[in-house]
């Protein structure tokens, strides 16, 4: 029986892989034979990233991108295009949170900064890279949302709102393409060790009470999350498609 998670012969674009989660996915979508793009804003750590997918006897190559300028996304994938003439997965996993407070505090500026890259970006993505899988017949998109889009909060509504929105986005997505074999679907992470949450666990006193109802009694490392990305992926998940895995040790069913 072939392996079911062999990755070997596609081609993965991932939006803010240098480093966390995204970081994670990439070498371990590499390790498993997919050819890897890596992508953030800054070019020095994305090849940062490369050479060490490189070391370790995968595929990569770096292209820098800022999901919220649409030139800048446009780039991302014509330029993977060019280079490896497709693209196999899409793995939507940068993301912004400028803000932290109630609702009532929240700017337009801010609303809308956090709704164009966490969303807006997403659909320029996949309207990009979806059509190209279609012609194939095959394909699959991955959205890295949170369970922030699952739970009320008094400080990440915000950003709450536009994981919720990327769920809703990943369903419709499924409903559309999924006649030509495109499978859609998400990843809710609860709190995971990356620089991006860090002021939700840096803070030993802050994070007890978290970890108090957390049944696993610990916060998330980025290879946890990274292995998901990569099964979705993979012919283990080509049944799978408008789903919302939920992996946050169990937070969102603890009392």
């Amino acid at each position: 029986m072939k392996n079911p998670f062999d990755l070997t012969g596609q081609v993965a674009v991932i939006t803010g892989s240098s480093r966390g989660i995204g970081r994670s996915a990439a070498e371990v979508m590499a390790a498993l034979g997919a050819k890897v793009v890596v992508s953030s804003r800054k070019a020095d750590a994305c090849e940062e990233v490369v050479a060490a997918i490189k070391t370790a006897g995968g595929e990569a190559i770096a292209i820098p991108c800022n999901i919220g300028r649409k030139n800048e996304v446009e780039a991302l994938i014509s330029g993977t295009l060019k280079h490896w003439g497709r693209i196999d997965t899409l793995v939507c996993n940068a993301a912004i949170n400028p803000y932290y407070g109630p609702l009532g505090g929240l700017s337009d500026e801010a609303f809308d900064k956090i709704m164009s890259s966490n969303v807006k970006s997403n659909i320029w993505l996949t309207n990009l890279a979806i059509p190209g899988m279609a012609e194939r017949g095959d394909g699959s998109v991955i959205i890295v949302s949170s369970i922030g889009g699952l739970r009320g909060t008094g400080i990440l509504g915000a950003y709450g709102i536009s994981k919720a929105a990327d769920f809703a986005l990943a369903r419709n997505l499924a409903v559309e393409w999924g006649p030509k074999n495109i499978r859609v679907n998400c990843i809710a992470p609860g709190l995971v060790r990356t620089d991006f949450a860090r002021a939700l666990w840096e803070d030993e006193k802050n994070l007890k009470p978290r970890l108090q109802t957390t049944p696993l009694r610990r916060i998330g490392e980025p290879d946890e999350i990274g292995g998901i990305v990569a099964f979705l992926a993979s012919r283990a998940a080509t049944f799978m498609t408008g789903s919302v895995i939920v992996a946050d040790g169990g937070v969102t069913i603890s009392s």
